[in-house]
C-alpha cells in the first residue's frame, strides 16, 4: 500500500479537525527550515551561494519571514511580491526581480528597493533607459530555444514567451557595458518540477559555457549565474527526493572545468526554487460532505479547484490521506471532487482509497507551493484560511479565510 507520512500526531490531527473549519491549509515550519538548510549546505562549496525563494509559490509574509531567517532572499515577479519582500525587511541584493511584460511601476519599485534587475526582453533595455536610470547591476534571462528541452509544465523553450536569444544577449551586454553598467548576471529557467538531477547539471554547464562566450564576444565578465529553480518534489509516494548533493557536485565539477580553468572565477551561484522549499510541507485539509454513486463513485469534499488548481489544471497527482484510516485497506475506487461547475474540478481520479463516509477528514499532501497562491473565485468560491504549525507545535493563523463580504467588496451595488 502506498502511503505518505504526515508530520502530525493522531492527537494533533484530531484537535485540528475539531477546532478549525475546513477547508484550510497548514504548513510545517520545521520541515520548511530543514529543507532550507539542506539546500544551503549542499552548495557550501560556493561561498556566495544564494537561494532566492520564488515568492509566487507561497506568497505569505509569515512564511517569507521564516525563509529570511534561514538566509534566503526573494525572487519576485510582480509589484505585490515586491511589496511582500519589502514588508519583511528584504532589500538590495536579497531581492531578485525576474518579471516579464513588465510595467514601469514594477521596475520603479524594484529599483527603489535596490533589487537585482533580471530583464526578460531585449527591448526592456531601451524601455528602462528612456524612463528610468539604468542601475549599476543588470542580469538577463536566457531562452536557449532548441539548445535545451523543457518539460510539460514550463513547455518547450522555443514556444516560451520568456527571455533573450543568444545573439540578443551578446548585443545587450555590450550595449550596457558601453553605457556604464558595471555588474552583470545571467539567468535561465527551462523546467519546472524536474526530478532528474542531471538536468540541472546540464543547465549549469550551458550557462557556464555561455559565460565564456559572453566574455569573448562582448568583453563582459559575468559576476553571478542564476541557475533558476524547478527542482521537483516526490508527489507520488514511491518517488524519492531529488538528490541535492548530486546536483551540487555536478555543478561544482562544471564550474571548475569551465569557469575556474578559463580564469573567470569567481562567479556567484544563485538559485530560485519555490516548490522544493515549501511544497512538501503544506497540506490542504478538507471534509467529505457527500458520496455519489452513478457511473462512477464520487466523494464530494468541501474544498474545490479554487483551493488547489494543480490536479484540474495539469492532471497533477497529490496524495490523499483519510484521517484515522491511514492503515485501512485501500480497496475502494473514487473520484474526489469539489463543487465547481467544471468537470475537471477533481483532486483525484480513480484513486484507490479506504472506504470514505460523510464527515471523514481528508488531507491532500504536497500543497505548500502553487496551492493557495493559485486560488480563484469562480462560482463565488472564497479562498480558505492558512495556518502554520510552529516548531514548538503551536497552530498560528497566518491568513484568515475570505468571506462573502470580501467577495462583494469591490462592487458598488445596493443590497450587497
Amino acid at each position: 500500500m502506498n502511503s505518505k507520512k504526515l508530520p502530525f500526531s493522531a492527537e494533533e490531527l484530531k484537535k485540528l479537525c475539531s477546532d478549525l473549519p475546513t477547508p484550510f491549509y497548514l504548513y510545517d515550519e520545521k520541515g520548511i527550515r530543514e529543507t532550507c538548510r539542506e539546500l544551503i549546505k549542499s552548495f557550501s562549496w560556493s561561498a556566495d551561494f544564494k537561494e532566492f525563494y520564488a515568492v509566487k509559490a507561497l506568497p505569505n509574509p509569515y512564511i517569507l519571514e521564516i525563509l529570511k531567517d534561514e538566509g534566503l532572499g526573494a525572487d519576485c515577479s510582480s509589484l505585490a511580491e515586491l511589496t511582500l519582500a519589502k514588508a519583511i525587511g528584504l532589500k538590495d541584493t536579497s531581492i531578485m526581480f525576474t518579471s516579464n511584460n513588465t510595467t514601469l511601476k514594477e521596475y520603479e519599485e524594484a529599483l527603489k528597493l535596490g533589487a537585482y534587475l533580471n530583464l526578460d526582453d531585449f527591448t526592456h533595455i531601451k524601455f528602462l533607459e528612456e524612463n528610468l536610470e539604468l542601475p549599476e547591476t543588470i542580469s538577463f534571462r536566457y531562452n536557449p530555444g532548441p539548445e535545451r528541452s523543457g518539460n510539460v509544465i514550463i513547455g518547450t523553450p522555443e514556444e516560451a514567451k520568456y527571455g533573450f536569444t543568444k545573439e540578443q544577449l551578446f548585443e545587450g551586454y555590450k550595449y550596457l557595458n558601453d553605457k556604464g553598467v558595471k555588474h552583470f548576471g545571467i539567468h535561465t529557467m527551462v523546467a519546472s518540477n524536474e526530478r532528474d538531477p542531471y538536468f540541472f547539471i546540464e543547465t549549469a554547464k550551458m550557462l557556464f559555457e555561455l559565460i565564456i562566450q559572453i566574455k569573448d564576444k562582448s568583453g563582459v565578465s559575468i559576476e553571478f549565474c542564476n541557475l533558476g529553480g524547478g527542482i521537483g518534489i516526490p508527489y507520488l509516494p514511491e518517488e524519492e527526493k531529488v538528490d541535492l548533493l548530486t546536483i551540487s557536485k555536478g555543478v561544482q565539477n562544471e564550474y571548475e572545468k569551465l569557469i575556474v580553468k578559463n580564469n573567470l572565477n569567481p562567479v556567484k551561484i544563485f538559485m530560485e526554487n519555490g516548490r522544493m522549499i515549501t511544497g512538501p510541507h503544506g497540506y490542504l485539509f478538507t471534509k467529505a460532505i457527500h458520496k455519489k454513486e452513478i457511473y462512477k463513485n464520487y466523494i464530494g469534499v468541501d474544498a474545490c479547484m479554487s483551493n488547489l488548481m494543480r490536479p484540474g489544471m495539469y492532471g497533477a497527482y497529490h496524495h490523499i490521506s483519510v484521517i484515522g484510516k491511514e492503515d485501512a485497506i485501500h480497496d475502494k475506487t473514487y473520484d474526489v471532487v469539489g463543487s465547481l461547475c467544471e468537470n475537471n474540478d477533481k483532486f483525484a481520479i480513480d484513486r484507490k482509497l479506504p472506504e470514505i463516509t460523510n464527515n471523514d477528514f481528508l488531507v491532500i499532501h504536497d500543497a505548500g507551493a502553487h496551492g493557495h497562491a493559485m486560488g480563484f473565485q469562480y462560482n463565488g468560491k472564497v479562498r480558505s484560511a492558512e495556518y502554520l504549525l510552529t516548531e514548538n507545535r503551536e497552530i498560528k493563523q497566518i491568513r484568515r479565510a475570505e468571506t462573502l463580504e470580501d467577495y462583494f467588496s469591490t462592487l458598488s451595488y445596493p443590497g450587497l
